[in-house]
This record gives structure tokens, sequence and C-alpha cells, in this order.
């Protein structure tokens, strides 16, 4: 495990009220609490980290925030991607590095987060991100699943909603998931807001890709992780019978 003992590691969790697909998502209820309680909660545990924020833009995420003691940063209203409210929230709070974990992923474990961090905190530029192996041939053709193709070493090559690589040569291979959790020095931060969007960003809609399409190195690990993002009710209900299940599998 890394030695951060010399290092200011924050987490932030993005909570956005206005999603498209479902509004007012992190207050969605799973087992009497709200979804970004759980998150909060889990986040929390990584004892790497020096502090954990959520990063709103509702007054109404902010009042309970406020009711169940979670530590929060309001932020603007009108970023165009979780990247930027990230950046915003490295503005106020200073650190050598920050941790950004979906705000939609309640059942994302604490040892999960913990593989995901780098063995150092790198000075400069550097995003490091998760990833885990596909075993459901439904997730490898949603979209919404985005996919991941690194090289041995794990530097990514590319990132797309499309199943990548094609298996012309070999079917001895699974497809790499993205783990909603995100590495940023400020270096890397600061370069993501002041660079424009390209192409490939712009047709696949997906952030990352502005770092690559920049020449910008990104990297991936592979975590142990059997998360679901919660992109839509359905997810929601998903959701909710696995946590069920996981608290009584932990009493």
């Amino acid at each position: 495990m890394a030695d951060f003992t010399q290092k200011k590691i924050i987490a932030i969790i993005p909570a956005r009220y206005s999603s498209t697909r479902f509004p007012g998502k992190p207050l969605a209820d799973i087992c009497g609490k709200p979804m970004i309680w759980w998150v909060y909660n889990r986040v929390s545990q990584v004892k790497q980290f020096s502090d954990v924020f959520v990063a709103i833009d509702d007054e109404r995420i902010k009042y309970v925030c406020e009711e169940m003691d979670i530590k929060y940063v309001m932020t603007r209203n009108d970023h165009p991607e979780h990247i930027s409210r990230i950046k915003e929230v490295s503005d106020k709070i200073k650190a050598d590095m920050y941790v950004c974990v979906n705000g939609d992923e309640p059942l994302i474990s604490p040892l999960c987060i913990e593989q995901a961090l780098p063995e150092e905190i790198p000075s400069g530029f550097f995003f490091g991100g998760a990833m885990r192996k596909m075993s459901d041939a439904a997730e490898t053709i949603d979209p919404a699943r985005i996919k991941v193709v690194v090289s041995d070493t794990g530097r990514c090559l590319y990132i797309t909603r499309t199943p990548a690589p094609y298996p012309k040569g070999s079917l001895m291979f699974k497809y790499n998931k993205y783990v909603g959790i995100e590495c940023f020095t400020k270096e890397a931060l600061d370069f993501f807001v002041t660079t424009p969007q390209a192409n490939l960003e712009r047709i696949e809609d997906i952030d990352h890709l502005r770092f690559l399409e920049h020449g910008k190195e990104l990297h991936f690990k592979f975590v142990d992780s059997e998360s679901i993002s919660v992109d839509t009710p359905k997810d929601l209900e998903k959701v909710k019978l696995l946590m069920v299940k996981d608290l009584k599998e932990n009493k």
C-alpha cells in the first residue's frame, strides 16, 4: 500500500442535482438513506484520504448534507462536466492530489478505491483511473458502460463506448470497463479546463479523451469492483436489491 502520510489527498464526490436521465439522483432513497450518504460513508473509510467532500450545486443537496453531517463544497451549477467541478474545488482547497469518486456508485468499496491510488504522488501532470474486467455481455454492448483500451503497462490507448478492441485475431480476452474513480494532480485539472474540446471527445462524449487528444498520458489500474453506477431509475432498483443483500451479509 502506498505511503501517503506526508501528502494531502482530498476525495471529492461530485453530486449534481439536475441529471438529464435521473433528476435528483444524489438524493434517491436506498434502504432509508440518500444515495450520496452511502457513497460518502464508504469513501470516508479510506485511510489515505486527508478529507472527503461532496461537490454540490443545489440547495436541496446542501440541506441533506447538513442534516447528515456530510462535508460539502458548494460549486457553480453550470459546469459542463464533472472534471470542471473538481477543478473548482481544487481552487478552494489545496492538496497534493484530488481523487474523484463518482457520486452514483453507492456500492463502491473502500478497498476498490485504495487499489486505484497510485504507488506515489507524482509531480506535474498526472491522471490515474480505475477499470475492471467485464463478464456480462450486456455490459459490453451498452454504450453507457465506457470501455478502456490499455497497454500491458496500464497506459491508456483509447477510451470508447464501443466494444474495443475488435476480436478479429483472438477471442481470448475480456473488455475493460471504466470504474468511477479518478486521480488528478492540480496541473491535470488546470490543463483540462484551459484546453479546448476536440473531435473525439465531442463524438464519443467522454471527457477524458481531451487529455489523450492533446498528447497527455493516462494510466489505469485494475480494481476488484462489482459496483454498479446508477444512471437510470432501473439501475437504482437493481442497486437497492444488492444493498439489501450486502447489509444482511455484513450484519
